[in-house]
């Protein structure tokens, strides 16, 4: 069996770069966000002041923002040092395979976990869940140091990354269709997707106007890529699984060309490498008849497997060709056929996975026992217990991902809710942590009838006149180019557009964002476009929010308009608010308690506060994208230097 050495350290390497993204992008955004006057301040979270012992804080929110008054530091400064603290590690990790161990990954996992616990409505998305189930499962696939030689147990750890993968992918295929939304259902979601979806590239309003057989036919390939292909993750044969990783990749790098989704599908394809060997990376050539056979039979198998994947598309989909050579597609099952295939399915993957599981262990006794490298009887039994721990936790966190995988079908939870109960109270017990999560994304489309946005207005007179405020990132000016700033992720405006699906009872946050722009807070100003900010000089006297539906421009009318939207206001989504609305003063002081009204924690470090402050400064006079982008340039640059200076040393 190949080897995952490489595999193995390629993937590690891929995650730091992921966790890298993630800790500068939230650091950037830490004073708007959670500052002392930012929009949810994180002290609201944690009283430092509080007279009991540090393990009881620790017990009833674990984070290590616990120990900012044993650095002199208030809530808001030991927020940057953790951000900063996760940014290192993982930067050390991504320019060096050393620091690619497993205690460093466990600091990397408790820091963004520490994160998370005071990142409320902010932080609520299905990718910062994953990157702490990613981030925990790499504490076992890391090695406890640094060696150059593989691990029995890379296998197994592995193989748990692939299980995860296939729960996220399958879980997003899945709710698409148990969600009963007319859209997918109808294959129509992708001739609404690119217009609806939170921070859309340009790229996308290309994509909006291809013709609607190609649209539906690519809705038709989503559908095959999450929920087919990852049933083939486990398949024994290498070459299908590496059809698989190319095509996940391919979905991967449409998404990312057309949707600004942060770190999210870059980290998907990172999951994605688990799917490989280091024989993808380091190609052998077949030296006797035997391997060629073996190689013609691989491939002929993997024909069969795709051609009849392919099959069961044309079948289930009712693929015609029809007039122009344009393709037909329409869903041939029902809802009631689907959940009883979803049932059987379900079960029958979990088999898949206990099986896959066990043969996973074969190659493992056979690296510990029969390899050169482990020719000492001391290495052997010291290989033999490490790996015995790695199996034994790998199993735990299998058998508890169960509990939320199993809730893709309710006929499955019905029929085996007696076996499944102690799993349930297990789960119960670590879902603190997010070992195991649930996934399932874009169950149902929105902007059906046009893309619904809030339209922030501030006024010196009730009469008017108003003028808009402008964010960076979400469409608001129709004339506004649509930008490309994945890694980083606006964490306002995604919640923006979160918002413009309810209503502002639902999002009572929104309610601290009108009064820091009522009190014109820079901190908060940062996270908008401040060169287009209409009130540069005094903030308004009022401010409102209206409901506009947006709509892409026809395609017909590019040679007459700039324009990239068309937009029509709906009504009102909020009423006029003053600064010295007592309502408002009252609901942020008594019921969300942003409003301070006892002086905050002390900052007594000088030295490491003008050290913050100053990197602060410096920080916020470049756009976020181009930070992150910049530190990742300045990694490959070291990997590159340090590489070639290790070559002209050998010679």
């Amino acid at each position: 069996m190949a080897q995952l050495r490489y595999t193995r350290n390629l993937f590690l390497r891929g995650i730091c770069i992921i966790y890298l993204f993630a800790f500068l992008s939230f650091y950037v955004q830490i004073p708007g966000l959670y500052g002392d006057n930012g929009i949810l301040p994180a002290r609201t979270q944690l009283d430092l002041k509080a007279r009991a012992t540090l393990l009881n804080k620790m017990k009833q929110k674990p984070t290590f923002l616990w120990f900012a008054p044993y650095l002199g530091l208030n809530i808001d400064y030991m927020l940057d040092v953790l951000s900063l603290l996760g940014a290192i590690l993982s930067f050390a990790g991504f320019v060096s395979q050393k620091f690619c161990i497993a205690p460093i990954f466990a600091g990397l996992w408790s820091l963004y976990y520490s994160l998370y616990q005071i990142g409320q409505t902010f932080m609520l998305f299905q990718w910062d869940v994953l990157l702490l189930e990613v981030g925990f499962l790499c504490i076992f696939v890391a090695p406890l140091w640094y060696a150059y030689r593989g691990n029995p147990s890379d296998y197994i750890t592995l193989w748990a990354v692939r299980w995860l993968l296939f729960r996220l992918l399958f879980s997003s295929g899945v709710v698409k269709f148990t969600a009963g939304c007319p859209v997918w259902w109808k294959l129509d979601a992708l001739n609404i997707h690119f217009e609806s979806q939170c921070i859309p590239t340009a790229l996308a309003w290309y994509a909006h106007h291809l013709p609607t057989w190609l649209l539906r036919l690519s809705t038709v390939a989503t559908n095959v890529i999450e929920l087919a292909i990852p049933l083939l993750f486990f398949f024994p044969n290498r070459k299908v699984r590496i059809i698989a990783f190319y095509l996940q990749v391919l979905l991967q790098i449409c998404i990312i060309a057309t949707g600004n989704y942060n770190f999210f599908n870059f980290l998907m394809i990172c999951l994605c490498i688990s799917l490989l060997d280091d024989q993808f990376f380091y190609k052998r050539k077949s030296k006797n008849n035997k391997s060629r056979i073996r190689n013609y039979l691989s491939t002929l198998i993997t024909i069969l497997v795709y051609g009849g994947v392919m099959y069961g598309t044309y079948i289930y989909y009712g693929l015609k060709i029809i007039d122009n050579w344009t393709i037909e597609s329409n869903i041939t099952f029902t809802q009631e056929e689907f959940g009883y295939i979803l049932y059987h399915v379900v079960v029958f993957s979990i088999y898949i996975g206990l099986v896959s599981f066990a043969l996973t262990l074969v190659p493992m006794i056979n690296s510990i026992f029969y390899t050169k490298e482990m020719h000492k009887l001391t290495d052997k039994l010291t290989a033999t217990l490490l790996t015995l721990v790695y199996v034994l936790s790998i199993a735990c966190i299998f058998a508890i991902s169960i509990v939320p995988y199993s809730s893709l079908s309710k006929t499955f939870n019905s029929t085996m809710i007696d076996h499944l109960t102690p799993l349930t109270r297990l789960h119960s017990k670590v879902d603190h942590l997010h070992i195991t999560n649930r996934y399932g994304l874009f169950s149902r489309m929105t902007g059906v009838d046009g893309r619904p946005e809030i339209v922030i207005e501030g006024s010196d007179s009730i009469e008017g006149p108003w003028k808009e405020y402008e964010f960076l990132y979400k469409p608001g000016n129709v004339n506004n180019s649509l930008p490309f700033v994945a890694p980083h992720q606006p964490r306002l405006d995604w919640q923006m557009w979160f918002a413009a699906l309810g209503t502002y009872q639902q999002n009572p946050w929104l309610m601290s964002l009108a009064y820091r722009l009522l009190t014109g807070q820079p901190e908060v100003l940062a996270l908008m476009n401040t060169v287009e900010n209409p009130f540069r000089d005094r903030p308004p006297k009022y401010v409102r929010a209206s409901l506009y539906h947006y709509h892409y421009t026809p395609w017909s009318q590019t040679s007459n308009t700039r324009a990239w939207w068309t937009r029509e206001r709906i009504g009102e989504y909020f009423p006029t608010f003053s600064q010295n609305h007592s309502p408002l003063i009252e609901f942020l002081t008594k019921t969300m308690k942003i409003l301070q009204e006892k002086p905050g924690f002390k900052v007594t470090n000088e030295p490491l506060k003008l050290i913050l402050d100053n990197l602060r400064s410096l920080v916020s006079k470049v756009e976020p994208s181009l930070i992150l982008w910049s530190v990742f340039t300045a990694g490959c640059a070291i990997i590159v230097t340090g590489y070639s200076n290790s070559v002209s040393k050998k010679k």
